[in-house]
């Protein structure tokens, strides 16, 4: 699903943010990547959906060099891709139930069926009575809340996700990676960017360590009975 050949990101003539990365994510997968600030999390998710290209390197998403993708094609696999990030991205002018049914309609999908998938996955994640509210009336952790549905209502066969359970209390947290659990169990692969060791020793079947832009460790729970490194 996901490879990687030695791929570095170097920002700058000094900063490398990643160093000659080799990995090979299955599909169906749900795979922590783990490390502290700073430690290329993000920079590796941003070049999956080629926000960002590699300084060396080859990435390949279903055997497609994603590196050589024109404009055309990096729309046509960002169309297949649920992006869950820090930065909400929330339309100000848009009530929550717009802002994820619109994910939806802009692929061709009937205004009514993206509406009331809308409202059955906001209701999954406790947001029933707030699919009205606009963005800036929301808490942070709604609007974490209200991305995480946008990025699953197309039944994308790839969801990225950046510490999508920044914002949430224990109980949200849960109903959250529920709903990504859900998505692996249908077949999409998952790969969640996270500091929180405690999610992923609950949740994590595989856990990618970085450290300082390297691989650090690479655990699978049936190899490390679930502690993470």
């Amino acid at each position: 699903m996901i490879e990687f050949h030695h791929v570095s990101k170097t920002y700058g003539p000094a900063l490398r943010a990643l160093d000659d990365i080799t990995l090979e994510i299955r599909k169906g997968e749900l795979v922590f990547l783990a490390g502290a600030s700073g430690a290329g999390k993000s920079t590796l998710l941003k070049l999956i959906f080629r926000d960002q290209e590699p300084s060396a390197g080859q990435i390949l998403i279903d055997g497609k060099n994603v590196t050589r993708l024109r404009s055309r094609g990096v729309a046509a696999l960002r169309r297949r891709i649920g992006l869950v990030f820090q930065q909400f991205k929330l339309l100000a002018d848009l009530t929550a139930l717009e802002n994820v049914a619109l994910a939806a309609e802009v692929i061709g999908v009937a205004k009514k069926a993206s509406r009331t998938k809308a409202y059955h996955l906001l209701r999954e994640l406790g947001l029933h009575e707030r699919y009205d509210a606009k963005p800036l009336t929301l808490s942070a952790g709604e609007q974490q809340r209200v991305a995480i549905a946008r990025a699953l209502i197309n039944d994308p066969i790839l969801i990225l996700a950046d510490e999508p359970t920044g914002n949430l209390d224990a109980e949200t947290a849960h109903e959250t990676m529920r709903l990504l659990l859900k998505a692996r169990d249908h077949g999409a692969t998952v790969v969640i960017a996270t500091h929180d060791t405690a999610m992923v020793n609950r949740y994590g079947d595989r856990v990618i360590s970085l450290r300082r832009g390297e691989i650090a460790d690479d655990l699978r729970r049936a190899e490390s009975s679930g502690a993470v490194a």
